[in-house]
């Protein structure tokens, strides 16, 4: 059998994402820029996108910048609130341990350039409560950037009641909700977020193109110079096909979302459910407050890298944390901020399931997985010192 449960790391295409693509390849051709009729569809067929994205998100149409993917679109949220805040002599920013390294990595350039990012802490279950933000903003802070929920271990924040703090002390709010779109129910107003990221593979779209969502009235830094195209923040011609093909599949994945949540929900519980029977594994993430399709575990005695290779074997695909640093040799940075030890968090599996997943699958993957961590631990000399009390068992 063949299984796919490695959605957060990408999604295949939905069929209508696909029609929709070769329909604007074959009939949208044209350069959205051009005045001519040909490149005024193409402009039409820009537009509409952008107000089905802007609805599924809550928004205005001109709200909406199209990106290469989630990425570029935390980038140009973060420097721009960055740039803004020091003009008003604000240079304090405020985020968390466990972000994708699209935001780590752009907190650290910014670093060099003389802000101060303060990281907070994650509870065990990866929550941060609005009371951390509240006690964590100053006079100087410019920017909250907190995601929407954690692309490991599939923890959802409170994302309304932190942007409501941030509102309430005059903070921008940037959340990147690459893995909640399509999954969760998002409204940008209601839930008082200023800016905010997606990505368009992770709901059954097509990979490189995104959206970063910015509330009128926040003047955007350019990340990418040239044209004046995307209100002349985001220079290049626009992948008009990909965008039309982001955008159905957005809609889709809005239409269907509870009927599909609760699909995957029940099949997340039961894999969980029938993977906590192994002896010494641990949950990773909070129990209730997680992603319908998202289980993530850590196994003591065993390697990660090994156990995906077995995995795969048997025609399961999965992975030990996130796709962008999966040729890493280094424990996950989640599970390290959740208090996971380096030996425990190099044992770890991360299951993402979606709504075409199945019971058989799910029960085949519950086979499989305690099959293959049984045989590496009696193959393990960590496994054996801690069978016979050289070591303590920490799971």
């Amino acid at each position: 059998m063949k299984v796919y449960a490695d959605n957060a790391a990408t999604t295949k295409m939905s069929p209508t994402a696909i029609s929709a693509m070769v329909t604007a390849m074959e009939t949208t051709y044209g350069n959205p820029s051009s005045l001519y009729t040909i490149g005024q569809e193409a402009a039409e067929a820009l537009q509409a996108a952008r107000e089905t994205v802007a609805k599924c998100l809550g928004c205005e149409a001109r709200e909406i910048t199209f990106t290469s993917g989630g990425s570029e679109a935390d980038n140009q949220a973060i420097v721009s609130a960055a740039m803004l805040g020091q003009r008003r002599g604000k240079k304090h920013i405020i985020s968390t341990a466990f972000e994708h390294h699209a935001v780590l990595h752009t907190l650290d350039k910014l670093k060099k350039q003389g802000f101060e990012v303060e990281l907070l802490d994650v509870h065990e279950t990866g929550l941060i409560t609005p009371e951390q933000v509240a006690a964590a903003i100053r006079p100087d802070t410019c920017l909250v950037t907190i995601m929407y929920a954690n692309n490991e271990i599939g923890t959802i924040e409170p994302i309304a009641e932190i942007g409501a703090v941030c509102k309430e002390k005059g903070v921008l709010f940037h959340t990147d909700a690459v893995q909640a779109a399509g999954h969760l129910h998002i409204n940008v107003k209601e839930q008082n977020i200023d800016m905010l990221s997606l990505s368009g593979h992770k709901f059954h779209g097509p990979k490189g193109v995104g959206v970063l969502y910015a509330r009128r009235g926040i003047m955007l830094t350019n990340i990418i110079e040239g044209g004046a195209q995307e209100r002349g923040k985001r220079a290049g011609t626009e992948n008009v096909p990909g965008i039309v093909a982001m955008a159905a599949a957005l809609k889709e994945a809005c239409d269907n979302i509870d009927a599909n949540a609760a699909k995957v929900t029940a099949l997340r519980d039961r894999l969980i459910d029938g993977l906590s029977k192994i002896p010494h594994c641990a949950l990773n993430g909070d129990r209730v407050r997680r992603l319908p399709g998202n289980v993530n575990f850590c196994f003591e005695g065993i390697e990660g890298e090994s156990l995906l290779l077995l995995l795969d074997q048997k025609g399961i695909s999965a992975s030990s944390g996130s796709a962008c640093t999966s040729g890493s040799l280094d424990p996950s940075h989640v599970l390290l901020a959740i208090g996971r030890v380096h030996d425990v968090a190099h044992g770890s599996l991360r299951l993402s399931l979606c709504e075409e997943n199945t019971e058989e699958e799910v029960d085949y993957i519950l086979q499989a997985v305690p099959e293959v961590v049984q045989y590496l631990r009696n193959m393990s000399p960590v496994w054996r010192d801690l069978m016979e009390g050289k070591r303590q068992f920490i799971l």
